[in-house]
């Protein structure tokens, strides 16, 4: 509570500045509705009577021009005309036969006299590449039969178990899958392993395919490389009716620097959406920084959130690169200790707070079950408490921490040498009612020059030696076993919410390499080989089974919507940890070579207790030493500060 008090304190000229702002979007021209709906009437707009109506935003140009298949390309037949505060307009009658003068999937380009660049507008739609082309076309997308959304919005689930999906890579041919392979062969997948939610990467179109989808071109086209608009609805909405929720990975921390296909330098001059100038710059990712006090700029990105969440029916955001966002230097050079000179003071850019303040309250105001997650690896105080406290109202921000940590202990200790009590002080060291996502590994450790968890810890043997035909050898067993123990633990001690990059459910083999000049545009590593999940001799079968029954274990239980657990046991000689969350008793051994019987565990709630998941069963690639008709009663014997203890005794079968 003293941390939420201190923000209430400093972060008070923030909220005042929120305050401000929210009244002059609602005193707007059409209202605060209108002003983030904005999407409806910039870009390009079929009028009723199938006129068409184009509206930029271009303060320093002199001239606008529109071309495109439509008049033959010519460059000057169709000016715009100027507008008050930097708008431009052009209105385009229909044809004599009453239809739209510019056709459904023809190309189109802004052009500006005196420069040689074709220009798309900002309000895009849909953009596509030739396929021996490295710039991006203007599409004009107005299908006569547009996708109709078929199913509700499932609600919001109290705990959220996030499948973090890249539609490019998810298919074990080497080539971009598209939305409809990830419709039909991986949302079956999504649904059996028992996630609610499914986090899309790289959809906001970028022009570099290896960006991961960090530096996007174009913030309202859904990604051309993957399929249409019309299919990534299709697949939104199967999602829907699946009872998954599906989040768009938002990137509105900053923008590509292409000027031929992106936002850069769209008026001429080096401020139109950014800043001028070095403020303008991000000099670690070579990209373009948004003016968030910009009128326009507010226009732009707030209608960018609604767009996503109206057209396509997106379920809300995980919002990148908050951390850039939230300060000056960007985290560039910074350790942040938890130290509160670190979260306030001039190095803090309020207007970006400002923005996020803005975009939650509007998320959460317009959409009730509108989920947002924050991208801070700072550990900004009070970014996921409501606005109203002084917050910035995300719902829940990533444990950063915890990929960082395992990936440590794997690289510099032995697992016999694993501090029991470091790992468990990783995985709750959070601030009290912030929720976080907790997840074992991210994706940017598939990426190749780093290593999966499964690679750290099997490396080389899983080509050879993942048979489940043939016994396994040490490095397998001991592997598989702490792969399932790692993402248990982090499940249930890690968070309000937890998320697994697309493959890490099974232990994918390979890391990831999109096409490059460095790899002779090869495929081959740019694709997840689900299809070892569907071999039955293969022991990534086993891993898939394990997450799956704990995901269904957990949706049983709801550990990730209880309250935080309660440790009763981090024993360093033992390497053992006991916690009790949501009456769920989670009990790791993490000895290399001891096997414990008869072992006393802290207990809450008294009563009989049994075996709901046990990673040593044989359909996990355990060796099956537990009975599971075994069941545990407790004893009305105080031990590690809870008044009830029973004894576990490792009844072998």
């Amino acid at each position: 509570q003293g941390s939420h008090l201190s923000h209430g304190i400093e972060g008070g000229r923030e909220y005042g500045l929120f305050e401000k702002q929210l009244t002059l979007l609602e005193e707007a021209e059409g209202g605060f509705d209108q002003f983030t709906r904005s999407y409806k009437s910039y870009g390009v707009q079929r009028m009723p009577d199938n006129s068409l109506v184009f509206k930029e935003w271009a303060p320093a140009a002199e001239a606008l021009f529109l071309t495109g298949d439509f008049n033959g390309w010519d460059n000057f037949s169709h000016p715009y005309s100027k507008k008050d505060f930097g708008k431009w307009e052009l209105h385009i009658p229909p044809k004599e036969d009453k239809t739209p003068a510019v056709a459904h999937n023809s190309k189109l380009k802004v052009s500006r006299p005196g420069e040689r660049l074709y220009r798309i507008s900002p309000w895009a739609k849909y953009v596509t590449r030739h396929e021996k082309s490295v710039i991006y076309d203007w599409v004009h997308w107005d299908p006569p039969q547009p996708y109709v959304h078929k199913h509700p919005r499932p609600q919001k689930p109290r705990s959220l178990r996030i499948y973090e999906s890249h539609v490019g890579i998810a298919s074990p041919e080497g080539k971009v899958a598209s939305y409809s392979n990830f419709t039909h062969n991986v949302l079956p997948r999504i649904k059996d392993l028992g996630y609610n939610c499914i986090q899309l990467m790289a959809i906001m179109e970028h022009a570099y395919y290896a960006s991961f989808g960090y530096q996007v071109t174009s913030f309202f086209a859904a990604s051309s490389r993957y399929g249409t608009p019309e299919e990534l609805k299709e697949l939104i909405d199967v999602a829907h009716s699946l009872g998954i929720i599906v989040l768009l990975d938002v990137v509105h921390s900053h923008a590509s620097k292409n000027t031929e296909d992106g936002l850069n330098r769209f008026d001429g001059s080096d401020s139109c959406f950014f800043h001028s100038g070095p403020r303008g710059e991000h000099s670690l990712w070579d990209s373009r920084l948004f003016n968030y006090s910009g009128w326009e700029v507010l226009r732009f990105l707030l209608s960018n959130l609604r767009w996503w969440m109206e057209e396509y029916r997106f379920d809300g955001f995980r919002f990148d690169g908050v951390t850039s966002m939230l300060y000056h230097h960007h985290g560039i050079g910074s350790g942040f200790s938890g130290d509160y000179t670190e979260y306030f003071g001039l190095h803090v850019d309020e207007d970006s707070l400002v923005y996020l303040m803005l975009a939650n309250h509007i998320l959460h105001t317009l959409y009730q079950d509108c989920i947002t997650i924050a991208e801070d690896v700072s550990g900004m105080p009070t970014l996921c408490r409501p606005v109203q406290e002084g917050g910035l109202g995300f719902d829940y921000r990533l444990a950063m921490a915890i990929p960082d940590k395992w990936i440590q202990i794997l690289k510099e200790f032995k697992d016999e040498d694993w501090n029991m009590g470091n790992i468990v002080y990783t995985m709750t060291n959070r601030r009290y009612g912030e929720k976080c996502i907790a997840y074992a590994e991210s994706h940017d450790q598939a990426l190749v020059g780093d290593k999966t968890l499964a690679f750290w810890l099997m490396d080389k043997d899983m080509y050879t030696n993942m048979s489940a035909l043939i016994p396994m050898n040490s490095v397998i067993d001991r592997g598989i076993q702490l792969h399932k123990m790692i993402r248990l633990l982090t499940h249930g001690l890690g968070g309000e919410g937890y998320l697994n990059f697309m493959g890490n459910e099974f232990g994918h083999p390979e890391w990831l390499d999109f096409p490059r000049v460095g790899n002779n545009e090869s495929y081959h590593y740019a694709r997840r080989q689900f299809n070892l999940v569907d071999l039955d001799h293969l022991r990534y079968r086993q891993l898939y089974a394990f997450d799956r029954d704990m995901n269904r274990t957990e949706d049983k239980y709801g550990w990730l919507a209880a309250p935080p657990a309660y440790i009763s046991a981090k024993h360093e000689g033992d390497k053992v940890i006991v916690f009790e969350r949501a009456n769920v008793i989670f009990i790791f051994n993490f000895h290399a070579t001891n096997s414990y019987s008869n072992y006393r565990v802290a207990v809450g709630p008294p009563g009989k207790y049994k075996i709901k998941l046990d990673s040593d069963e044989i359909q996990y690639g355990g060796h099956g030493r537990l009975d599971h008709n075994t069941e545990f009663f407790t004893e009305p014997m105080e031990f590690n500060n809870l008044p009830n203890s029973i004894l576990v005794k490792q009844r072998c079968k």
